[in-house]
This record gives C-alpha cells, sequence and structure tokens, in this order.
C-alpha cells in the first residue's frame, strides 16, 4: 500500500445539524467546558431514559465502582438550570431545554448524499457486521465488552469480535469518563459573542477558562486549577494511546450517555435496525498515519491509572500548567482503543488525514492544544468531530478508498444505516439546526508542523550536497554544511523537485521561484564563504553563457576544456588553471578549490569588473538631519547627534581590527541646507546654507566628507551644536527632495559610491522639487481608486531614484510621522535603492528612544555591499522573468541595488522556456557583483541545483510552503499597485485553490468531495494565505492608516522566508510554562484567543512588535517574579522595558526576550497588554487564527471557504 504525503479532511458545505445523537452537549453540568474545571459526572444509567437531575453531590473521575463502560444510549440529561443554548444564531434559551416530543430519526432507507458525507481517518480493518441490537443496557455492556475495536486483525471468533485484550486494565479502574470533544463552544473566543457564522451560543462565563463564581472544583478531577491558573480540558490523548475496558463498537459513540436533549428534532428516538448497510473493507495500513502528526505510537502505555494524565504531545505542552496537564480525555490512554464515529449530520469541516509519511514526534497528536477541550468540527462543513482516540481527527471510513459513508441530515446515529443501539425505529426529522464550528483542534497546526521538522531536522546538520532535498523550515535551529549546493540562509527554494515542462507547471499552479538572500549574515558555528583570487585574469567562465566556474561545470578530455552546466558549450580551460582529472573525471585538486566543490563562494573581481573600469573609492556615509520645529520638539535631533558621536567608532569593516575606511558628511534641513565643513585642521566646524533648493549643489568639496579619526574633535563639537542652534526653531516647513539630492551630488562630487541616513519629520510641503501634498483620503479605500494611494504622488521621486541607482547612493530613511507624510512616495527612492524605511509613528523619547537607536546602530554597523548588479542564470529549459524586492531594473536581467545589506532579499520567478530532463535537473547561479565596505571590487556566486520530475505527486512532496507564502505575499503586494484589493485577495485564493484542487484530482487516492486532502507538505496554505489576505495591507481596519499599510508593503517586499513566517504568523510563547534550569523556549501555542488562559503570561513576537500579555487571573508568584509586584492592578502597562529583578524567571525572561529581538532585523519595542485592557485590541490583532476586526474570516472558516473553492473547481 502507498503511504501519500496528503493531510486528508473531511469538510462539507452544509448547515450543521443540532449536536449528534449520544453526545454530550456543551450546556451539561458535569462535562468539561472551557470555563469549567474539566471533571465529568458519571455516565451510565441502569435504564433507558432514567432522569439524570444535576450533577451528584460529589464528582468522580470514575464511574461508581464496577459500573460497566459507556452505555449506548441513555437518557436525556435533564439538569438543572443551564446557561445553555442550543440554538445558533442569537437564538438563546435559559434553563433546561423542554423535554417535548422524542426527536425523530431517519428510517435506514434514507437516501446517501455525498454531500453531507465525511469521515477521514483510521476504520477498524474488518466488516463490521453485528447481530440484533441487545434488548437491554446491561446485556448490551457485556456485549460491547466481548468486543475489541482498534486496527488488529478480525478474531477467529468472527470480523469484529475478540475477547478483551489482555493489555486493558480492569474495569473498576480503567474507565473514566471521558470529556467529550463535542463542545460546540469551546472553539470560539470567549471574550466575545461567537461568530454568527455558525456557532452555538455560548454559556456566559468568564474568559479562558476560568470557573464561573458558582461552580467548585470538582473534588476527584485531577488538577482543575494548577498552579498557574485555571485550565481548560486537555484534548484527549492520540488514537494508539487509549483502549477502552469495554470498547463500543465504531458504529456507536463509545461514551453516550444520553440523547442531547432539547426541542431541535434532528436526532434522539428511535433507532434504526441494527444491521449495517454495507460491509467495510479493511483499512489500508497506511492510512493510520492520517493525522498532521502522523500516526501515534502505539507503545503508549496503557497503564496510566484513571487519575494520571497522558502527556500533551512534545509540540503542544498545555499553556495551562507548568505541570502534566488534567486527565480528562476520559478513558485511560490504551493501546488499540477505536476512534470515535462521527457523529450525525456534523457538518463541519475538515476532518483531516495527512497520508503520508509520519513525522517522527513523540506522541504524534495532530494540532490539538493540550489543555483545550475539543470542540466539534462543524461550521458550514461536513465533517466529523474529533474522536477520543484521535484528537481531533475524525475516522475515515474504508481508509481513503471506497465509498466513504458519513452522516445524513437530520439523522442522529453516526452513520446512516449503522447500528445505534437501543432505540426504536426512526420517522423523518425536520430542519437542521443551526450550523457548529469546526474544531480548531481538528485542522492542521502551525505549531505542530514547527514542533515536528524540530524533532526530525534539528539535531542533524543539513548537508546541501543532496539534489532537490528541502531544508529545515525556517523555525528551526539547524547547522548547514555546504557541500555544493548554496545553504537555504542564501537561498530557498518553492519547490525542490521542478516540474519537467510548462504544461505540468501551469497545470499545479505551484509558483516555482527562489527567495535569495546573498549576503545573508551566517550564525557562529558556519564559515563564511571563501573568497577566490585568480589575479589579474579573473574568474574563470563559460565563453558562451558567462556563468562562473561552479561545481556543475564537466571537465573533458583530461581536464584541458570544460562542459558548461548551464547551456552546455565547450569551454577551453586557460593554462593556469589546468589540472589532471582522476579516475571519476573529476580534478584532481577539485577539494582545493571552493568554486569546484562549494555551493557558495566569492572572487576577487579584477579592474574589468569596476565602473569605468578603474577601482573604486572606498564609500561614505552621510547623514541629513531634519532640524524642522517637529523634528526639534519630539527630542529627535538631540538624540540623533548625541548616538552619533559614538556610533561612528562602529562603522562596518572588512577587518575587525582595522579601523573603517567609510568616510563621512553632515548635513541639516528645513526649508533649506545646511552643509557643514569638519575638516581636522578647523578648530571649529563650519556650516555653509543653500537657500536655492530648486537647483541643488554642494557648496564645499574638501572638508564635506572626512575621516572619522581624523576629524574626531570637530564632529564632536558639531555634534554638540547643532541641538543648541535649532533649539529655538520656528520652522514646521520640510523639503526632502533636494536633502537627497545634496547627498548624491557629495557623492557624485567624491566621486565614490555611499549610504544616506536620512532622519525626516513631516510632509514636505515647502516650495521645493518634490513638493507633496496631503492626498489621505480613506473613502478610496475598498475602491477601484485604491491603487492610487500606494503608488507616487509626482514622478520625480522614480527620476532620483534611478540618478542614485547609477551613482551607488543607497537611502536610508527614519521617519518620525505625527499625521500623513505620505511614506508611498518618500519610499521610492529608499525601496529602489535597496534602502530601507524605519517608521516612528508619534515618536516620543521616554518610550521609542531605546527601538530607535537601535535599529540606527545596527542600520549604521551591519555589513553591506555597494553599487551592486545582480545576475540569475538558468540551465536551458528555465529563466529568471520576474523580481521582487527593493531594487531596480534597467534591463530584464540586472538587478541594480545601490545598496545590498545583510537583511536584503530578493525573490526570483522563473519559467519554462523548454523541458527540463529528470537526469541534469534544474540549475540556477545567482552572481552578485559589489563593492565591499573596504572598497574591494568582488563578486559572490550562489549555486543552487534542484531535481525535476514529469509526476505531479514529486512535486508535491517537495515543497516549501513559507517560501511560496513569501513569494505569494510579494506578488501581492506589488500587484495592488495595479488593481484593487479585492482582486488582488480573490485571485490569492484562487490560485491556492488550484494548487490544492490539483493536487486532489491527480495525486490523491479517490475518496468523497466532502473530504478537503491536503499535501502534507502544503497542510499551512491556507492557514498561512488566509493570514495574508487579511494582513493590514490587503484588508484594513478602519483604525490602519495609509501611510502604515504602504510602509508595510515595502517593507514586505524585502523580508526573506524567516522574517515574513514570523510577521503573518506570530510567534507566541506561554511564559507560565518557561523552565528556568533549560537553555530551551517554551513551545509556542496557536494564535488564537481560545489558547490564552487568564491565569497566564503570554510573549508575542511578529519581527515588529513584542507584547507580553498578562492574564487577569495570573499567578502572584509570576507576577512577582516578572514586575516586582503581586497586583494585577499594579502592573503599569506603559512600560517598555521589564525591571531588572534578582530572580532567576526574571534573568531568563530578559535574555528570552534580548535573543528575540537578536534574531530579527529590527529592534521590537516590548508592549505589555493586560488583559481587558484598551491596549489587547491591538494584540489580539495578532491572534491570527481568529476573524479579525477588519471583517478577516478565521482559520476555520477560512479552510471551510478554501474548501468549497476547491470543489467548485473540482466540479
Amino acid at each position: 500500500m502507498r503511504v501519500r504525503d496528503e493531510l486528508r479532511m473531511n469538510v462539507n458545505q452544509q448547515p450543521h445539524m443540532a449536536s449528534p445523537y449520544g453526545q454530550p452537549q456543551p450546556g451539561y453540568q458535569g462535562y468539561p467546558q472551557p470555563g469549567y474545571g474539566g471533571g465529568h459526572v458519571p455516565s451510565g444509567y441502569p435504564a433507558q431514559y432514567a432522569p439524570y437531575n444535576g450533577p451528584g453531590s460529589a464528582y468522580q473521575q470514575g464511574p461508581p465502582q464496577g459500573m460497566r463502560g459507556p452505555p449506548t444510549s441513555g437518557a436525556p440529561p435533564v439538569s438543572g438550570a443551564q446557561n445553555y443554548s442550543q440554538f445558533g444564531q442569537g437564538e438563546t434559551q435559559n434553563g433546561p431545554p423542554p423535554m417535548g416530543a422524542p426527536p425523530q430519526r431517519l428510517p435506514v432507507s434514507q437516501p446517501y448524499t455525498p454531500a453531507v458525507v465525511n469521515l477521514s481517518g483510521p476504520q477498524p480493518p474488518y466488516d463490521q457486521q453485528f447481530g440484533a441490537p441487545p434488548v437491554s443496557m446491561q446485556q448490551m455492556t457485556n456485549q460491547m465488552a466481548s468486543m475489541q475495536v482498534g486496527s488488529t486483525a478480525p478474531s477467529p471468533a468472527g470480523p469484529g469480535y475478540a475477547p478483551p485484550s489482555v493489555s486493558q486494565a480492569p474495569i473498576s479502574s480503567a474507565y473514566t469518563p471521558a470529556a467529550p470533544p463535542t463542545f460546540s463552544l469551546a472553539s470560539t473566543a470567549p471574550t466575545q459573542p461567537p461568530p454568527t457564522e455558525a456557532m452555538a451560543q455560548a454559556p456566559p462565563r468568564s474568559y479562558y477558562g476560568a470557573p464561573p463564581p458558582a461552580q467548585q472544583p470538582f473534588p476527584n478531577a485531577a488538577q482543575p486549577f494548577s498552579s498557574t491558573g485555571p485550565t481548560q480540558p486537555q484534548a484527549p490523548p492520540p488514537v494508539s494511546q487509549q483502549s477502552f475496558s469495554q470498547v463500543p463498537p465504531v458504529s456507536q459513540p463509545p461514551f453516550s450517555t444520553a440523547l442531547p436533549p432539547g426541542p431541535t428534532q434532528s436526532y434522539g428516538g428511535p433507532l434504526p435496525p441494527t444491521q449495517p448497510s454495507f460491509p467495510r473493507p479493511p483499512l489500508p495500513t497506511s492510512q493510520l498515519s492520517n493525522f498532521p502528526g502522523g500516526p501515534p505510537p502505539t507503545s503508549t502505555p496503557s497503564q496510566l491509572p484513571g487519575g494520571m494524565q497522558p502527556q500533551p504531545p512534545v509540540s503542544q505542552p498545555s499553556p495551562y500548567h507548568s505541570g502534566p496537564p488534567p486527565n480528562t480525555t476520559g478513558f485511560p490512554p490504551q493501546v488499540g482503543a477505536p476512534p470515535r464515529p462521527p457523529l450525525a449530520g456534523m457538518q463541519g469541516p475538515p476532518p483531516m488525514a495527512s497520508q503520508g509519511p509520519p513525522m517522527a514526534q513523540a506522541n504524534h497528536v495532530p494540532p490539538s492544544q493540550p489543555g483545550m477541550p475539543p470542540s466539534p468540527i462543524n461550521a458550514a462543513l461536513s465533517g466529523p468531530p474529533p474522536q477520543p482516540g484521535m484528537q481531533g481527527y475524525p475516522p475515515q471510513q474504508n481508509g481513503a478508498f471506497g465509498q466513504v459513508r458519513g452522516p445524513q441530515p437530520g439523522y442522529a446515529g453516526p452513520y446512516s444505516g449503522q447500528p445505534n443501539y437501543g432505540a426504536p425505529p426512526a420517522a423523518p426529522a425536520p430542519a437542521p439546526a443551526a450550523p457548529k464550528r469546526l474544531d480548531p483542534d481538528s485542522i492542521p497546526s502551525p505549531i505542530q508542523v514547527i514542533e515536528d521538522d524540530k524533532a526530525n531536522k534539528g539535531s542533524e546538520p543539513f548537508t546541501t550536497g543532496v539534489r532537490g532535498q528541502a531544508p529545515p523550515l525556517v523555525t528551526t535551529k539547524f547547522q548547514a554544511r555546504d557541500q555544493g549546493n548554496a545553504s537555504p540562509r542564501y537561498i530557498r527554494c518553492t519547490a525542490y523537485n521542478m516540474p519537467c515542462n510548462a504544461d505540468m507547471a501551469k497545470q499545479s499552479q505551484v509558483p516555482l521561484a527562489a527567495v535569495i538572500k546573498p549576503l545573508a549574515t551566517l550564525p557562529p558555528d558556519e564559515s563564511p564563504p571563501y573568497l577566490v583570487d585568480h589575479g589579474e585574469t579573473g574568474p574563470i567562465r563559460c565563453n558562451r553563457c558567462k556563468a562562473y566556474m561552479c561545481p556543475y561545470m564537466q571537465f573533458i578530455e583530461g581536464g584541458r576544456r570544460f562542459q558548461c552546466g548551464f547551456c552546455s558549450c565547450v569551454t577551453e580551460v586557460p593554462p593556469h588553471y589546468f589540472q589532471h582529472l582522476d579516475h571519476t573525471g573529476k580534478r584532481v585538486d577539485c577539494y582545493d578549490r571552493p568554486e569546484l566543490s562549494m555551493g557558495s563562494y566569492e572572487f576577487v573581481a579584477t579592474v574589468d569588473y569596476c565602473k569605468n573600469n578603474k577601482i573604486p573609492q572606498p564609500p561614505a556615509f552621510i547623514f541629513l538631519i531634519d532640524v524642522s520645529y517637529n523634528a526639534v520638539k519630539n527630542g529627535m535631533v538631540g538624540i540623533v547627534c548625541q548616538e552619533l558621536k559614538t556610533l561612528l567608532d562602529y562603522l562596518p569593516r572588512q577587518n575587525p581590527d582595522v579601523e573603517s575606511n567609510i568616510r563621512v558628511g553632515f548635513v541639516t534641513y528645513n526649508k533649506v541646507l545646511h552643509f557643514y565643513n569638519v575638516k581636522a585642521s578647523l578648530a571649529q566646524p563650519q556650516m555653509m546654507v543653500v537657500s536655492d533648493v530648486a537647483d541643488m549643489f554642494v557648496p564645499l568639496l574638501d572638508g564635506f566628507l572626512v575621516n572619522v579619526s581624523e576629524s574626531r574633535m570637530v564632529i564632536e563639537s558639531l555634534l554638540d551644536q547643532i541641538p543648541e542652534m535649532f533649539a529655538d526653531t520656528r520652522e514646521t516647513e520640510t523639503v526632502f527632495g533636494p536633502v537627497i539630492q545634496a547627498g548624491l551630488e557629495a557623492l557624485k562630487a567624491a566621486d565614490c559610491a555611499g549610504k544616506l541616513f536620512v532622519f525626516h519629520s513631516s510632509l514636505p510641503i515647502a516650495e521645493a522639487p518634490g513638493k507633496l501634498k496631503n492626498r489621505e483620503d480613506k473613502k478610496l479605500v475598498g475602491t477601484d481608486k485604491e491603487k492610487s494611494l500606494f503608488q507616487p504622488q509626482v514622478s520625480f521621486y522614480n527620476t532620483l531614484a534611478k540618478d542614485c541607482v547609477v551613482q551607488g547612493c543607497c537611502v536610508d530613511l527614519f521617519i518620525f510621522p505625527n499625521q500623513y507624510v505620505d511614506v508611498a512616495t518618500l519610499g521610492v527612492v529608499p525601496t529602489s535603492t535597496g534602502g530601507s524605511i524605519y517608521k516612528y509613528t508619534y515618536f516620543q523619547a521616554s518610550t521609542d528612544q531605546e527601538r530607535f537607536l537601535n535599529d540606527l546602530r545596527r542600520d549604521v554597523q551591519k555589513q553591506v555591499g555597494f553599487d551592486a548588479v545582480m545576475r540569475v542564470r538558468t540551465s536551458t529549459g528555465i529563466r529568471a522573468t520576474d523580481f521582487f524586492g527593493s531594487f531596480y531594473m534597467s534591463n530584464t536581467t540586472d538587478v541594480e541595488l545601490a545598496g545590498l545589506d545583510c537583511d536584503k532579499t530578493v525573490t526570483v520567478e522563473f519559467r519554462h522556456d523548454d523541458k527540463l530532463s529528470e537526469e541534469t535537473g534544474a540549475l540556477m547561479q545567482c552572481a552578485v557583483l559589489y563593492t565591499s565596505c573596504n572598497g574591494q571590487r568582488r563578486l559572490r556566486i550562489h549555486n543552487m541545483a534542484v531535481n525535476c520530475c514529469s509526476q505531479l505527486a514529486d512535486l508535491y512532496r517537495n515543497c516549501e510552503t513559507d517560501t511560496i507564502i513569501n513569494f505569494f505575499v510579494k506578488y501581492a503586494y506589488r500587484s495592488i499597485l495595479s488593481s484593487p484589493t479585492k482582486n488582488v485577495r480573490d485571485s490569492l485564493v484562487n490560485q491556492c485553490a488550484q494548487i490544492l484542487a490539483c493536487y486532489r484530482k491527480n495525486c490523491a487516492s479517490p475518496s468523497s468531495a466532502g473530504q478537503l486532502i491536503l499535501p502534507e507538505c502544503m497542510k499551512l496554505l491556507p492557514v498561512y494565505l488566509n493570514c495574508v489576505l487579511k494582513s493590514d495591507v490587503l484588508q484594513p481596519g478602519a483604525d490602519v492608516s495609509l501611510d502604515d499599510r504602504a510602509y508595510l508593503r515595502q517593507l514586505v517586499s524585502a523580508m526573506d522566508v524567516a522574517e515574513s513566517h514570523v510577521f503573518f504568523y506570530p510567534r507566541l510563547l506561554p511564559l507560565q510554562q518557561l523552565d528556568v534550569e533549560s537553555m530551551s523556549l517554551p513551545v509556542a501555542v496557536r494564535d488564537s484567543e481560545e489558547r490564552l488562559s487568564r491565569g497566564g503570561v503570554y510573549l508575542l513576537e511578529n519581527g515588529l512588535n513584542i507584547f507580553l500579555w498578562v492574564g487577569v487571573n495570573a499567578q502572584q508568584e509570576l507576577l512577582q517574579n516578572i514586575f516586582g509586584t503581586t497586583a494585577f492592578s499594579q502592573i503599569d502597562p506603559g512600560m517598555t522595558s521589564l525591571p531588572a529583578l534578582d530572580n532567576p524567571f526574571s534573568k531568563r525572561l530578559r535574555e528570552i526576550i534580548e535573543s528575540v529581538r537578536a534574531q530579527r532585523s529590527r529592534y521590537m519595542k516590548l508592549m505589555v497588554v493586560k488583559q481587558e485592557d484598551k491596549l489587547e485590541l491591538i494584540f489580539k490583532h495578532f491572534l491570527v487564527e481568529d476573524k479579525s476586526n477588519n471583517g478577516g474570516a478565521s482559520y476555520v472558516d477560512f479552510l471551510c471557504h478554501m474548501h468549497k473553492e476547491i470543489r467548485q473547481l473540482l466540479s
């Protein structure tokens, strides 16, 4: 049986029935709910329909001694007043639901409707044919006791029957009532009314699992509240971890204590005849890996006593406990338990199956968050609920093959025609009840995938020598070893198996692209690229395509000639480069020469590679400071001048032991420009004013650009005087275009490349070239004219940018706006020259100084190349057709960057122009010619070889979702310059649906249309794409300014994959689980409000901000350790740094924040957010799995939408 790499989910678009037969409803006392402690009532009634009058006096974790396993159909619990509505969409009901006419059931002959079908996940490998229904409850449980349902072979006794397995614990101790995973509320954000889409009304309760005042913790529940605060029921253990003392048949809910009560009549009442309507073929063994995490381990202990907890999966420790989570799963984990059947009428999305190579990870639980109660699957998609043994992944009938049967509308039993013991035959059912929400734990979890990858690929070094091997994810810490392909730190591809021809590429719609970061910083344990100097002859190249010597060149004729791997042209080897070949045809000096054995290396470029054929001058840095009223008043001018005194000692240099030979110059400006002569021979700096801004020139040559060490005294004197000179200024107007022109002219006069650091505060409205007007118009948002807001107002800056690139003048812009400054226009020059924009809205020295200074220090010190040109060559069959990033292109092949730093990426899209062969694969070579910071001209070469495939399945097996998303974002963010944002969003959804529909149609095994099937390596495509779709740029909230959108658009266009990943799916760390002894971080939790515990403290980072969210019930000890106070009310939400307290927790937390900041290219300001505080709205904006205020869909809803799109394409 071949195992596929895919994730299968049952999803259907019908509205959902009321809660299925045999499943406890969300409002019952005694069932774990998000707001309750997580214990259970004893289940099982001696006779059918015995009434249940409220919770017992003492809650028991297990049933009374000797009680048999879960009864099949007991009475509906009639509890005391319950805050529970079983209606959706705003209808509420207080008190117990009326016990009116018994709900009706459909006859067995109800026609099978594929639309509502859904089962995906393991099924028993035997034909399940049961005899007549037992007459009494006791007889029923006895019959169940003699059956074992699991993935074992049928016993001789007949299909489906076997003596109880020896591994089962004694009935009295092994059975503890399970937390039924059917809460329709667990998945809604408790702090807000449930989305009207598809949910039952939530009972009133406090946020995040704190118990309501009247509810006492259950005495026997295992730790209902841990030391770190309230908890929520944990998701059930993995399927193979559970066995029941009496195993119910798959076709009936393992713990159905009763019919759900209620006036809705889509379930209940009589049972159909028990004969199954069709036999089930055995389950293919490969199907057991149909959970996103791969199969659960089969060796998990069945010995856990009822009170002990199974540990949460490695990838998702419970966010609510520092200790093991409470065992709310019900049955002690035992081997071989059956998955719970799907619920009737449960139309909810994607149960999923990741059919494919199991990921090596302990506990393979799907993404459920331990500590969160599982909730039913629904949301206008049809599919079963999470199963007790499956933690959220429903069973799939018949494996992936054959007919998949599922719940019928209005039909309460698990499957139509399946035995449902203990009730009389059915009558027709009325209209279905309101739809419910799909359980978020049953859909692919980014955290699970990230943790699995860390476990699988984080321990071994990644060697690049194997062609077409996908690297570890950007979230995994790994060591790369260059063995002939560039490290993934330099190049990441969307697909490592490229389609052989254009038709296949078009059919799949998978983008073929590479995200290249030519000057990436490497970790200390990896060696930087070797520098190769061939002397005056320069690097060896192919005669025809000009590709540089690399491991893909084939030496022939005893080493006298070589054949190019890119164009197949044969070139003579120069005599000085000749070397003999060994018996394999390799040069004997192969491993002595980096260009013959490495994926990345540098050549020293000869004078032929220099502009005007002369060796370049060392570059210069020019600081241009706005001294208008706003800039002086907010403290920016004083801070910049003070910082530059020390920062100038840290200018970039090639050799850390030698001082930098970068020269510096200074300009201040408002409506006019002030140049400063800081020549070393002067006692005081001299100021020269240029007021004719319409025709900019530099009034002095000698003394403007100087060496720091020679002119130190004069420079320091100047930096002391500038804030004093302009302290009382009343000038509010500024210019901007002439400022850049001034820097450009100065570099031209000095005949060198360089960088301008512009510190600017307001919209340039003074009369001058590049003057702008305020064009902010919120009324255009969402209209066809919205695109004009992202385009520059005037063409002046495009022309200026082109001039800057020609000179090698890179511009970095630091803006400090208090109102609209038209970032879309001001950003043209920085983004076209390879520069950066840093934005500090409403800058206040007290709170923003730290962030600004850290950004400035890093920006000045980081490694940068000047006057760079990049070209990407490819082997015959594909070519680079499109480029994304911060650069300028004067032709179709050369990417020109006035400056290229270690954070900048260029994304390149490839298209076929011929067929590729599977034998040779596809090759690409990125060559960057640049001037290093000490003035040396260099060539940096990165080579990459990927496989080619003629089967779509191979393409889908080797893609990288993070890189695909990086490409999609850049493509979309560029598209909004020319198309309405709605069209851009629609085209993204459409392309993603086409990718997944192509996989479903051509690579997945046959199955019901109601299943959503995702390729294993793309199962996170929907969640990440949804984050992109509802980002501020594509779907802004009312509070997002146009400047912010333009800023983010420009920022993201040069991001690498690691930055775009955390930007769109922020990292959320539960600090209450922090182990101060360990160097490892607590495992992140998913970005959803329901994952937050009132008793916890969480750290969220997205590359631009760090939030510290504090729950109202956070433990006093935790607050004391972090803030030095035990009172929640005394925490100051205005603090931007944590107090340095003398305790291990405080030290470790501050280390973590510093290390997280060190990983990002921008300094992240810390914001403390107290739960229920006004700042919490900002924080919630980053909980990207939830529905957003700006109309963005939740992950669950988007997955349903995505499935609908795929089905439309397939039909």
